[in-house]
């Protein structure tokens, strides 16, 4: 594997590559050949990656497990399913998509995942991570009696397998038996002395067809001799647990192999193309390093997971707080305060922005893996034991732990504060990242106070708000940077529910703003003079301040980062019906379709959430 000191800035050659238009192009290549074809399609990823910005570093762990795999199977007929989608940049570039990968996460271009809608080789559309087992095994299942020659991979990272829908998937196959692979990619670096001579040869000999005929035949042998088809599948058992991490898949159903060095493309090759043909479920666990093949970013995986374009990063000297940020010094200025706080997160450290807590106090810093629905539940035994949990997680991902969030934590109206970081339209990652839904699916549960902030300086207010309210409490803030409003240091509370009157007008309309969209509130309210409310709540609303303005308006109009379906308008609608409040409204937010990826600015254009297409759209009002 060659490795590159730097990110090249000009367009590599790549004659072995340029030849390549599918997948079966490359399936009578050599082995040498294939190792070159590595070479190349790394450098021509590093250069990519770096014009366009994006998911770096698993991508360039699975370059040699990318090629094998198309190599050996016949794609797209062969189902290959890739875990998360971060890793599937090099099956892009593969499967025909090679010309535009510069154009991926920008408007109109390439998906930053797997999309089936973009390409038949995209065997299943990925956003959230650990639900490849599950469709593989569905697909498995489906094509059975017609298709039974077809061939199921899912690849599934580290991280991915800490999920318990990995684990529901994997014990769900091991009770069907179906002939699917799955294949563990590891890139944990505090395993990877597992790779060995010892290791590799045993992993090639259970791979083996050899091996795999004596076992067959020893079973049906002992199996009339039930004491000692027990004994022997005992021993089997603890030989491999002795030299392989695998004994759990071997207990769940599967056939364990490896781990195997996923760098090493002869390995891969033999190992695979037995499996390919073997009976019932099989479990690769192959060996990468994140970042491979670039010297920093072997160094620094975590911070080349995902980069930023070269010419960004080098021209960004003093960026704007981010959102996240101001979580960051939030939550350290409070544990300091409280002792009693702890910080969870579902794996979004860095993300979420709890990496200055994680080091400052990590006896009350519990990342819970990619496990969403049990960090919820986490949360509510801590706060039983008389601690503050701030469950720090993404909107999109707060979906997966829906049911813990309403039957743990908000029928026991237990004391968690929830920090839902890139909240509404969050720009390329597209439509599986976007916070769209959370005002809708939790102002309709009982005890909950839910906050949208306007800006930075709010966003700290509503923050010490939720932790000092004694209950279930979320608030909701954006992806990337705000107006850059300064930012009060201390931690003062508001009062619950209550909004602020950011202009006066005598216009017989009210704007209410709820949340992050309010510099577009103010040059619309401007422009048209209406009245301006910064609602700050979602739940409870400020009754009183909407009797005194909407009894005496002809219209509302609501703007929100959020669903109109449901959301923060369809409670002012509601409000008004029970008060007997007669007036007009016209609600702004994210209509009831995807808004698929582009620029965060792009997305709200789509919506319907830019200046222009606001005015647009209230023009009318001033024309009656």
């Amino acid at each position: 594997m060659k490795i590159f000191k730097k990110i090249p800035e000009t367009k590599p050659k790549t004659p072995l590559l340029d030849k390549v238009s599918a997948p079966s192009d490359i399936r009578s290549f050599s082995i040498g050949e294939l190792e070159i074809l590595s070479d190349e399609l790394r450098e021509f990823l590093l250069f990519s990656v770096g014009q366009t910005g994006g998911h770096l570093g698993g991508g360039l762990g699975v370059i040699e497990l990318t090629i094998v795999l198309h190599h050996l199977y016949n794609t797209p007929y062969d189902n290959l399913v890739w875990d998360v989608g971060h890793q599937a940049y090099p099956h892009k570039i593969l499967t025909g998509r090679k010309d535009k990968i510069h154009t991926v996460r920008k408007k109109d271009g390439l998906a930053p995942f797997p999309t089936i809608s973009e390409s038949e080789y995209d065997a299943f559309g990925v956003g959230h991570s650990s639900t490849s087992i599950s469709a593989i095994l569905g697909m498995a299942v489906g094509a059975l009696k017609n298709d039974s020659n077809k061939k199921h991979v899912a690849i599934i990272g580290d991280g991915a397998m800490t999920a318990g829908m990995a684990f529901e998937a994997l014990s769900h196959s091991g009770h069907l038996k179906p002939n699917i692979l799955v294949i563990l990619n590891d890139n944990d670096m505090s395993i990877s002395e597992n790779i060995g001579g010892l290791s590799n040869y045993f992993s090639r000999i259970w791979a083996s067809k050899i091996y795999k005929g004596i076992k067959k035949s020893g079973a049906s042998v002992l199996k009339p001799l039930p004491q000692a088809y027990h004994l022997a599948r005992k021993v089997e058992t603890q030989m491999k647990a002795m030299v392989a991490p695998g004994t759990i898949f071997e207990e769940l159903g599967f056939n364990y192999v490896g781990p195997i060095d996923g760098h090493n493309i002869k390995e891969m090759v033999d190992v695979i193309s037995n499996l390919k043909d073997f009976e019932g479920p099989q479990f690769l666990h192959v060996i990468t390093k994140k970042g491979a093949g670039l010297d920093p970013a072997e160094s620094d995986r975590i911070g080349f997971h995902a980069i930023g374009k070269i010419n960004s990063i080098k021209s960004d000297s003093s960026p704007k707080p981010k959102y996240q940020d101001i979580f960051s010094d939030w939550i350290v200025d409070m544990a300091e305060k409280d002792e009693s706080l702890v910080a969870i997160t579902p794996a979004m450290r860095e993300g979420s922005g709890l990496v200055d807590f994680s080091q400052k106090y990590p006896d009350r810093y519990f990342d819970v893996a990619i496990a969403e629905q049990h960090s919820v539940t986490f949360a509510a035994g801590l706060s039983l034991e008389n601690k503050k949990p701030v469950v720090a997680i993404y909107s999109t991902f707060l979906q997966r732990a829906y049911d813990q969030f309403i039957h743990d934590v908000a029928v026991q109206n237990l004391d968690v504060t929830f920090a839902l970081d890139r909240a509404g339209l969050v720009g390329e990652d597209g439509p599986t990242h976007s916070g769209n839904y959370d005002i809708a699916y939790l102002r309709c549960i009982p005890n909950i106070i839910l906050m949208t902030p306007s800006d930075e300086n709010e966003t700290r207010l509503l923050l010490t708000t939720a932790f000092k309210h004694e209950g279930p409490a979320a608030v909701r803030y954006p992806r990337g940077t705000g107006p850059n409003t300064s930012v009060n240091s201390n931690l003062k509370c508001l009062e619950i529910g209550k909004a602020r009157v950011v202009r006066e007008s005598a216009s017989k309309v009210v704007f209410l703003n709820f949340g992050a969209l309010l510099d577009k509130a103010i040059e619309v309210s401007e422009k048209m003079d209406f009245t301006l409310i910064d609602m700050r709540f979602v739940k409870p609303l400020d009754h009183e301040i909407l009797k005194k303005y909407l009894s005496k308006s002809e219209c509302f109009v609501s703007l929100e980062d959020g669903s109109i379906a449901g959301g923060a308008g369809s409670a002012v609608q509601e409000f008004c019906s029970i008060e007997s409040i007669n007036v007009k409204s016209i609600l702004l937010g994210i209509p009831d379709r995807f808004i698929e990826h582009a620029s965060r600015e792009e997305m709200l254009e789509s919506a319907g959430l830019s200046v222009t297409k606001i005015l647009d759209r209230l023009k009318p009002l001033l024309e009656k």
